[in-house]
C-alpha cells in the first residue's frame, strides 16, 4: 500500500541526496535504502552485545542496545504513520540513533568522554555520525554508508538544534569533533530543528526506554510492583488491570499494566502532535525545521508524571548498589584499556594499521583509539581486559 504523506513530511523524491551521488534504486526509496544499509552495518550488529542498563551477559531477558533500537523503530513507525510522516525515514533514524554507543552503556560513554577530554571529548550522537560517514568501510566508492542528507540531519539533531539560539544549554562549548567534521563536509544546518520524522525518533526513544526500563527493573528485582503503585503513571495502569482481571497471575499482570503505560505514552504523543500541527499548519518540512520549537512532544501533565518515573528509575535502578559496583568495574576496565592502546597502538588489530600510520599527532591517534574502544562490545572489552591485564 502506498503511503500518503502530509505536506510537512520528508518526501523521498525531494531528498537533498547523498554526498557521493549514486544511481537511484528501482525498487527502494532513498530512505528505505538508508535503513537497509544501517541494518546491514557492522556497528548495528555489534549493538546486540552492548549494554542498555544491565551488562549484556547478566541475563538473557534484559534489553540490549540492539533490542532497544528495534523497539524505538517500532514506536517511531507507529507514530509517524498516524501523522502522515515518512515512516521509512523515522525508522532509519531510530535504528541509527545508538550506533555510536560505547560498551557498557552510558557508564562507558562517561569514561571515554573523560579520557578523551584532552583530545576533543566524546559524544555518542557524534560518534554515530562518524560511523555512518567514515568508519563503516564496505563500499567500493566511499567510506561510511553514504546516507541521505535527511538521515544524517536526523542523527545529528534529533534531540534538537546543536548550535544557535534554540540549542539546549548542554551543547554549550565547541562542537564534538566528529560532528564538526561531518558538518564541515556537508552543512547539516545545526542551528535549526530536525524534521518531524527525526523528532518522532527522539520521542520514540523516550517512550521505549521509559517502558522497558520499568520491565527490566522489575525482572531484576531492584524494585517491585508495589513500588510502582506509588508512581503517577504506573499506579493507574495496575489499578485498571486489577479491576478488569482480579487475581491475574503475576507476570501477566505486570505485562498488562506496563503495556497500558506504553500505550498511554504513544497516544499522548500522537494527540499532542495532531493538535500542534493543526494549530501551526506547516506547509513543508522546512517550516517544521524553522518553527523554533519541537512539534513532537509529550503533554505537560504526562511529561511531569514521567519525570517522577525517571527520578524513581535513576535512584532505584541506574544507581542501585549492584549497578554502581558494576559501573566502577567497567570504568576501571576502560581506564586501563584506553591509555594502553594510546601508548601501544600496535596492539590494535591489523585492519587499523593504516589509520594509525596516517595519524598526524597524538590527538589524531587518540581519536582512532577512541573509535576502536567505542566499537567494542561488552563481552569483547571484558575479554581484552582479561587478556591484556591478566
Amino acid at each position: 500500500m502506498t503511503q500518503t504523506f502530509a505536506p510537512f513530511a520528508c518526501l523521498p523524491d525531494a531528498s537533498r541526496g547523498r554526498l557521493h551521488p549514486e544511481i537511484m534504486s528501482t525498487f527502494r526509496s532513498p530512505f528505505q535504502r538508508d535503513r537497509d544499509r544501517i541494518i546491514h552495518a557492522s556497528a548495528f550488529r555489534r549493538l546486540k552485545h552492548k549494554t542498555q542498563v544491565f551488562i549484556e551477559h547478566e541475563g538473557d531477558y534484559y534489553r540490549t542496545r540492539l533490542t532497544h533500537s528495534i523497539e524505538v523503530a517500532q514506536v517511531a513507525r507507529t507514530i509517524s504513520g498516524v501523522l502522515g510522516l515518512n515512516t521509512d525515514l523515522a525508522e532509519c533514524i531510530a535504528l541509527a540513533h545508538d550506533l555510536g554507543h560505547t560498551p557498557f552503556g552510558h557508564t562507558g560513554e562517561d569514561a571515554l568522554s573523560r579520557l578523551m577530554q584532552p583530545y576533543g571529548g566524546f559524544d555518542h550522537n557524534a560518534q554515530a555520525l562518524r560511523i555512518v560517514t567514515r568508519l563503516e568501510r564496505h563500499y567500493a566508492g566511499f567510506d561510511g554508508l553514504n546516507l541521505t542528507w535527511e538521515s544524517l540531519e536526523g542523527i545529528a539533531k534529533h534531540n534538537g538544534p546543536v548550535i544557535g539560539p534554540y540549542a539546549d544549554e548542554k551543547h554549550a562549548g565547541p562542537l564534538p569533533y566528529a560532528l564538526d567534521e561531518v558538518n564541515g563536509q556537508w552543512d547539516l544546518e545545526l542551528d535549526t530543528h530536525a524534521s518531524a520524522e527525526a523528532q518522532v525518533a527522539a520521542i520514540a526513544d523516550d517512550v521505549a526506554y521509559s517502558h522497558h526500563d520499568l520491565h527490566d527493573g522489575l525482572r531484576s528485582g531492584l524494585f517491585t510492583e508495589e513500588d510502582l503503585m506509588e508512581l503517577p503513571v504506573t499506579a493507574p495502569a495496575f489499578e485498571e488491570v486489577d479491576r478488569l482481571y482480579p487475581g491475574l497471575e503475576k507476570m501477566r499482570r505486570r505485562h498488562e499494566a506496563l503495556r497500558r503505560v506504553f500505550g498511554r505514552m504513544v497516544e499522548d504523543v500522537i494527540h499532542v502532535a495532531q493538535n500542534r500541527l493543526e494549530a501551526a499548519q506547516p506547509k513543508s518540512v522546512d517550516e517544521i525545521r524553522h518553527m523554533g520549537t519541537t512539534i513532537i512532544r509529550f503533554s505537560k501533565p504526562l511529561y511531569q508524571e514521567l519525570k517522577a518515573v525517571r527520578s524513581f528509575l535513576f535512584h532505584r535502578m541506574y544507581r542501585a548498589p549492584s549497578v554502581v559496583v558494576m559501573r566502577a568495574e567497567v570504568t576501571a576496565m576502560l581506564d586501563d584499556l584506553f591509555p594502553l592502546f594510546l601508548r601501544q597502538p600496535e596492539l590494535l588489530p591489523g585492519e587499523w594499521r593504516a589509520d594509525i600510520e596516517a595519524a598526524r599527532d597524538e590527538t589524531h591517534l587518540a581519536r582512532i583509539v577512541a573509535d576502536y574502544v567505542a566499537g567494542m562490545t561488552d563481552r569483547f572489552a571484558i575479554q581484552e581486559h582479561k587478556r591484556l591485564f591478566p
